[in-house]
């Protein structure tokens, strides 16, 4: 095997999933943030539609987005069902991040490109995106509360545009244990 593709394997097999309580306090730089989105937008997308929009959110801006989720967990929650620590924890991983990038779509029309074929080029962005703060030590993960249903005016979003969910980022505080796969040869067989 050649030095890129070993590069490359290590870099896929270390990428995890790392949760906002597990950031350390620091920034990343908007210069680190559009080296992440630019990797982001090599993703390959069917008829060139490059169908991914992001909106980054930094410093006091966390605040307003945390604001967001609160608000969002104490309307949607009934008087009987409402907890004020859930609704603390709402709005708390955006003030536990550095960064937090809302991930959203912008639709072609259906006649052109189906809906999943978009959906499934946002997610290969996505990817491009975790595999650039894995090789960066920057922890991360897509979360995708209800909240981002109803984010569209908030986030600034057009007509044909929706939020598919928010990337948390943050410095990783510790060494990620490895996980386990399903074998090769429990996923795949040969015609």
């Amino acid at each position: 095997m050649n030095q890129k593709f070993e590069i490359l394997t290590d870099i896929i097999r270390s990428r995890r999933a790392v949760f906002p309580q597990h950031y350390e306090s620091g920034q990343i730089s908007d210069e680190l943030l559009d080296a992440i989105l630019d990797n982001a937008r090599w993703a390959p997308n069917h008829k060139k539609t490059e169908p991914w929009r992001f909106v980054i959110i930094t410093n006091e801006k966390l605040q307003l987005l945390s604001d967001f989720l609160g608000e969002f967990y104490k309307k949607r929650t009934t008087n009987e069902n409402f907890d004020p620590v859930k609704m603390k924890k709402a709005g708390e991983k955006p003030l536990q991040s550095a960064a937090v990038i809302a991930i959203c779509i912008h639709r072609s029309p259906e006649s052109l490109i189906p809906a999943w074929e978009e959906t499934a080029a946002l997610a290969c962005a996505v990817q491009n995106m975790w595999l650039s703060c894995t090789a960066l030590d920057i922890g991360c993960y897509w979360s995708t509360p209800e909240a981002i249903y109803q984010m569209n005016e908030f986030l600034g979003l057009g007509e044909s545009e929706s939020c598919l969910g928010l990337f948390y980022m943050g410095w990783t505080k510790q060494q990620l244990p490895a996980t386990n796969r399903k074998s090769i040869h429990e996923i795949s067989r040969r015609l």
